[in-house]
């Protein structure tokens, strides 16, 4: 493959994942318009409210769903106390447990309901990753269009059976995952007759940095595993994401805040509602300027084209004059022969008098007079 990445069995048994998948109203395709995500997360600050006024921001900002995550603290993990269970991998959480860290960041299943009946009233889509099997339960009940397996459940196999079994898209993220573990979750999507899946490069690293990235992934992970590619991406600023959009990516999902100086779990690495727009404003463009393979000149360039240039006589010149560098030139405009010729015409004579700007033309040229005559 050209990347050192053994050909998967997925490649081995001309495994097809579909190319075009449906969540509402939205058709996510090689063809189709970028599916932008704004993951609400922790941001909202345990504050109602301020969750909703996320869901307008979204709204505004260009996004075309909103993603929230479902779980509770004692849905995602136990509250231990155990070195296990502190967090000291050189996160933006070091100095607390997980369980402490759900408390802050976790959505309350009461208002989740209300959130998706607000964002369908604005004309978004609203799905959520669950995190346990009764999360999965919670959410059919509320009738989601969709399904995000977060990067750290991908090896949650009952979880992803559970999901896929639900018959609905699901978006996988793969920030902690290698190339096994991403053949095995699709495997279990496959197995229980789901071939709706997105794959999301993703970087677990909040805020994540730019040399880690690798955005070339994106289309070798869509040769590999014959699916559509999205970016979940923790970087800072709109970069990274328009990239991803230029060189594949169907989907891009990323944290959205009111304000960063509200502070939060996930602050750190959300954009303010000006940054998401301006990163969704940047895609539209992207998409546009990426058009098709195309070597046709649009009626534009082809205007352009008299500003080509071509070759003039650039002095007076009289009948029998030899042509030279300094009374032929190619110059702007294309009104003249083409400076293809220049070299053949160069010695020869010109058959009658010329002024200075006169486009070349084969009437102007002696064919039988040249220099040395």
């Amino acid at each position: 493959m050209g990347s050192g990445i053994s050909p998967s069995l997925f490649m081995e048994e001309n495994v097809l994942m579909n190319q075009e998948i449906r969540i509402g109203d939205k058709t996510i395709s090689e063809g189709s318009p970028t599916f932008v995500v704004a993951e609400m997360s922790a941001n909202h600050g345990m504050d109602y409210n301020k969750a909703v006024e996320i869901l307008h921001a979204a709204k505004e900002a260009g996004a075309d769903a909103v993603k929230i995550q479902t779980y509770t603290p004692d849905t995602i993990t136990l509250d231990c106390d155990a070195p296990c269970f502190q967090i000291t991998q050189g996160t933006i959480w070091d100095g607390t447990t997980l369980h402490k860290l759900y408390e802050t960041a976790y959505t309350p299943w009461e208002w989740q309901p209300k959130l998706k009946k607000i964002a369908e009233e604005l004309g978004l889509l609203f799905f959520s990753s669950p995190f346990d099997l009764t999360s999965v339960d919670f959410l059919e009940e509320m009738d989601v269009p969709a399904y995000k397996v977060a990067s750290f459940e991908i090896n949650d196999i009952p979880l992803l059976r559970k999901i896929a079994g639900k018959g609905k898209p699901i978006m996988i993220s793969t920030g902690i995952a290698d190339l096994s573990d991403i053949e095995l979750a699709l495997r279990i999507c496959r197995e229980e007759g789901n071939e709706d899946v997105i794959l999301l490069k993703c970087t677990s690293s909040y805020p994540a940095p730019y040399e880690e990235i690798n955005l070339r992934t994106i289309p070798s992970m869509k040769d590999t595993f014959q699916c559509i590619v999205g970016l979940s991406d923790h970087t800072l600023g709109t970069a990274v994401a328009t990239a991803g959009v230029a060189i594949g990516a169907k989907v891009v999902e990323k944290h959205l805040i009111l304000k960063r100086s509200d502070g939060g779990a996930d602050a750190a690495f959300s954009m303010e509602p000006h940054e998401f727009k301006e990163m969704v404003d940047h895609i539209r463009i992207v998409e546009k300027a990426l058009g098709k393979v195309s070597y046709d000149l649009t009626p534009k360039q082809k205007a352009n084209r008299n500003f080509a240039r071509s070759l003039f006589v650039a002095k007076d010149m009289k009948a029998g004059d030899i042509f030279t560098p300094e009374n032929l030139r190619s110059v702007r405009p294309s009104c003249g022969l083409h400076t293809k010729y220049y070299e053949e015409l160069l010695g020869k004579r010109i058959r009658k008098d010329a002024k200075l700007g006169t486009p070349m033309s084969w009437e102007l040229v002696d064919f039988n007079g040249t220099d040395g005559e």
